[in-house]
């Protein structure tokens, strides 16, 4: 590999990682304009192992909102991700996959917790994410992202 190539390999390394945490951070944040505009037009989400809905980026986001407003605090950590880059119309490097581990620990909103104060999540999560990306005009963006939880510790 000359040089020029590998530097363009690092950078899109970097690009993708920067969107799998862009992605977490938009979930923890509720800002779901950010989550919609990390997909393709045409971007799919499945959250249905861990009890959601399947379907494209708008709605899963619409459904997210409603859903996650139980939590007034959501941390997700993403780790161990795997990304390897794909082949479209014989053009290396536009597309890429990443498995990524995650925990997510998440507190209840509500009469018996301070939202300002700091405490620990009731409610704790785990599993893989399985990303399908797609290089654009604006960027790398999400064209299916895939939620496997694997576990989940309730309060109590």
């Amino acid at each position: 590999m000359t040089q020029r190539v590998e530097l363009a390999a690092v950078m899109d390394r970097l690009a993708v990682d920067g969107l799998v945490t862009d992605y977490a951070v938009a979930v923890d944040d509720g800002d779901w304009t950010a989550y919609r505009e990390l997909f393709t037009s045409d971007g799919r989400a499945d959250y249905r192992s861990a009890g959601g809905i399947e379907g494209d980026a708008g709605n899963v986001a619409s459904w997210l909102a409603e859903t996650l407003r139980v939590f007034a605090m959501r941390q997700h950590l993403i780790v161990n991700r795997r990304v390897r880059f794909g082949v479209l119309e014989q053009d290396t490097g536009d597309t890429a996959r990443v498995q990524a581990d995650y925990v997510n620990p998440m507190r209840l909103a509500g009469a018996d917790h301070d939202e300002s104060a700091a405490g620990a999540p009731d409610f704790v999560c785990g599993g893989r994410y399985s990303f399908g990306l797609l290089r654009t005009d604006d960027g790398w963006r999400v064209r299916e992202v895939v939620v496997r939880e694997k576990w989940r510790r309730l309060p109590g």
